[in-house]
């Protein structure tokens, strides 16, 4: 189906179709839970801000990404960002307890946002087999909507309240990548890139701590017990999760080459 048709497909799923206006309030009952690591700070000062990040898009846009030989993605324009799931991929895996996109309002913008118009400005197929109300747009966090069945993070008011977020990414980080992905280029990129590579980096908290859990678990350090532990999701499955929100799923190469830098 072309894109083009997004809009009829989401009226479609929801029940009742979509209103474009409403007298009726948005009820948000309980935001996306990202990642709790606190430490994870605005990088263009060091400290938080509670006003929230002022950023412009710029007319120039970025090439489509290609993958590498490890699977990683790669950005010309920016080399240094290397995540290994597209954000089709972040979604269809299940991710964010099916809530990202769910109606909002923010306090950075001071905008009420109805996500399932939201959602209209990317592919068909990143939804594609997914129940938007449940997967995608659904105002309370389901833990069985998660790939590793595990909750993590804090709600959006407090990524709002750190002064983490982009008034023109009013939803946060994924927000942000999904349109990078797609090609904008704006003036909070190398923030955003900063806070992803801090989280899933080769040197990102986060990826380590996992990577540092499973060699933990592997035994003889053999490539045979590094894969088992690998592929045993009972081993850490929050912070799985959490590098999945973040478009990192960690690869035995990956972990082969972490044993090897130890």
């Amino acid at each position: 189906m072309p894109v083009k048709n997004v809009a009829k497909a989401v009226a479609k799923e929801m029940k009742g179709g979509i209103r474009r206006k409403s007298t009726r309030p948005v009820k948000v009952v309980k935001s996306y839970k990202e990642p709790t690591e606190a430490d994870i700070v605005d990088s263009s000062t060091g400290s938080a801000r509670s006003s929230g990040v002022q950023a412009e898009v710029f007319d120039d846009q970025g090439k489509p990404p290609t993958r590498n030989k490890k699977g990683e993605l790669v950005f010309k324009d920016h080399p240094e960002f290397r995540p290994n799931l597209t954000p089709k991929q972040v979604m269809q895996r299940g991710s964010f307890g099916g809530t990202y996109f769910r109606s909002i309002y923010s306090s950075v913008t001071g905008v009420k946002y109805d996500g399932a118009e939201v959602i209209k400005e990317f592919p068909l197929d990143w939804f594609e087999g997914l129940n938007l109300k449940k997967d995608v747009l659904a105002q309370n966090y389901d833990i069985k909507r998660n790939m590793y069945k595990a909750e993590c993070g804090g709600d959006l008011n407090m990524w709002e309240g750190n002064g983490w977020i982009a008034d023109i990414d009013p939803y946060g980080w994924f927000m942000w990548y999904c349109r990078f992905f797609q090609g904008r280029r704006c003036s909070d990129d190398e923030r955003q890139i900063a806070r992803g590579n801090g989280v899933m980096g080769q040197k990102g908290r986060w990826r380590n701590n996992l990577v540092n859990k499973l060699l933990a678990r592997s035994g003889s350090g053999s490539e045979e017990d590094m894969e088992a532990a690998l592929d045993d999701h009972s081993i850490s499955p929050k912070v799985r999760q959490l590098l999945q929100h973040w478009g990192y799923r960690l690869t035995l190469e990956d972990l082969k080459a972490a044993a090897k830098r130890k």
